[in-house]
């Protein structure tokens, strides 16, 4: 069985359920760009992608207009996310503690800006949980490329071999396995349990506190999570 010592996390619906705040912020950002509409759906599909290849995958036809686009959006993010707020998924806070007591190595690899990212991890009191945090303007390439995990692991001297990345969103699943580590994907986020299948995810779990079960086994039985059920290997 691999040993799994440190775990790389993406943040936006995997760690906290910033969702709603994203949607509502794409939402008013299309509108005050006058840009062509967009269901929830099909902006909820986004999250995980940076802010500046967001019209690259909703208006292909429309070129240019990235960085824009990223800079009203963080305008109106900012008026919104104090009246709305987030909140952490079920389960994270003790999890991450468990596994802090434990000695797993974490860092966090997300899309979203290094100082929004920050500024969240300080207003949940996470910052001693992560040894490192990345973001998307802290790499050349976003996911799904690996470039994420791949400076976390060269940064920190983590082995492939021994981290685990987990994320909601098919480009989280790719973006570890392009870096060669195991990879579990959770089914609560904004990801479709479809979407994530097709990534071939080493782990699926629908609940954060599974974790500890591949993290840290209560047998030397590897085992792996499908359809519900512990299955051994």
């Amino acid at each position: 069985m691999v040993n799994i010592k440190n775990v790389v996390f993406d943040f936006d619906g995997t760690l906290v359920d910033t969702a709603p705040l994203i949607v509502k912020t794409m939402m008013q950002t299309i509108s005050e760009m006058g840009l062509p509409s967009r269901t929830e759906t099909e902006c909820r599909a986004t999250i995980g992608i940076r802010l500046a290849e967001i019209p690259h995958t909703l208006w292909p036809e429309r070129e240019g207009i990235g960085d824009e686009y990223a800079r009203v959006y963080r305008k109106i993010f900012d008026e919104l996310k104090r009246p709305l707020g987030v909140s952490c998924f079920p389960g994270v806070i003790e999890t991450l503690r468990e596994l802090q007591r434990n000695g797993v190595g974490m860092a966090i690899a997300s899309s979203r800006s290094h100082s929004s990212l920050a500024e969240y991890v300080d207003l949940f009191a996470l910052e001693e949980s992560f040894v490192m945090l990345v973001g998307g303007d802290d790499v050349s390439h976003g996911k799904p490329a690996p470039d994420p995990v791949l400076r976390i692991m060269e940064t920190l001297r983590w082995s492939p071999l021994e981290t685990l990345t987990v994320g909601d969103a098919a480009v989280d699943i790719l973006m570890g396995k392009g870096a060669g580590t195991k990879t579990c994907a959770v089914t609560y986020g904004n990801g479709t349990r479809a979407e994530l299948s097709s990534a071939n995810p080493d782990y699926m779990i629908s609940d954060f506190r599974e974790l500890t079960k591949i993290i840290i086994p209560s047998s030397d039985k590897p085992q792996k999570y499908c359809s519900n059920v512990w299955l051994d290997r």
